[in-house]
């Protein structure tokens, strides 16, 4: 287990009203699993997957990733676990623009202090493992919409987190680059990592060890594993 909910909830104030994302939820994450985590526009997915993130703090229950709880961890404590624990993979991909495919999964490791040597190592693991050492060198405008997905895909996994999150990463994408990228986070997943990805779209659930659908706000259905 990386990720644990007990009880967890968000609440937001807006004035006088209250809106409230995400209601009491109990959930595991685990290693080896690729959670899908699906629902409409607006049914508190991303505000769940925000806080297996880290990028929020839960309004009342309690939240351990990677056996620290985050209840109780500052600001700063809070960035030190993003930046080594969990990878973010995102919808429309975050490339920088003026930095190569290679510049763009090196910055991790960079931010990290990790020595040169190390970083080129890791870096060419890395786009070894998503098929893209041939565009290393490449632009991201000079990259297909799946291309900059493997990417971002392989900057996710160049820290070697435990967790790896993902927001829509497939919206943007065709048919044929979807199948792919889903290819590989589940192999990511087979593999050991624990993957939670977030979607509307019912398509990826073939890719899923377990399902868990959001709705208004509660997470109303869990799913058994599959093989």
């Amino acid at each position: 287990m990386i990720a644990e909910l007990k009880g967890v909830g968000k609440e937001y104030k807006t004035g006088d009203q209250t809106i409230v994302a995400l209601q009491p939820t109990t959930l595991q994450l685990n290693e080896g699993e690729l959670l899908l985590i699906i629902g409409p526009s607006g049914s508190g997915k991303t505000t769940l997957l925000s806080l297996l993130g880290c990028v929020i703090y839960p309004s009342y229950g309690d939240l351990w990733v990677d056996g620290q709880h985050i209840n109780e961890l500052n600001e700063k404590a809070l960035a030190r676990l993003r930046l080594n624990t969990i990878g973010f993979v995102f919808q429309n991909f975050n490339l920088l623009a003026p930095l190569t495919a290679e510049e763009n999964v090196m910055m991790p490791l960079q931010l990290q202090g990790v020595r040169s040597s190390e970083v080129r190592d890791r870096t060419e693991q890395a786009l070894k493992t998503v098929g893209m050492t041939d565009r290393r060198f490449s632009l991201p405008k000079q990259l297909s919409g799946g291309q900059q997905q493997r990417i971002a895909i392989a900057r996710a996994l160049v820290t070697n987190p435990k967790l790896v999150l993902c927001d829509e990463p497939t919206a943007s994408l065709d048919k044929d680059s979807m199948g792919i990228v889903m290819h590989e986070l589940r192999l990511l997943a087979d593999n050991g990592k624990s993957v939670a990805v977030v979607t509307h779209d019912p398509r990826l659930k073939q890719y899923a060890h377990r399902i868990v659908e959001v709705d208004n706000g509660v997470v109303k259905k869990i799913n058994g594993f599959k093989d």
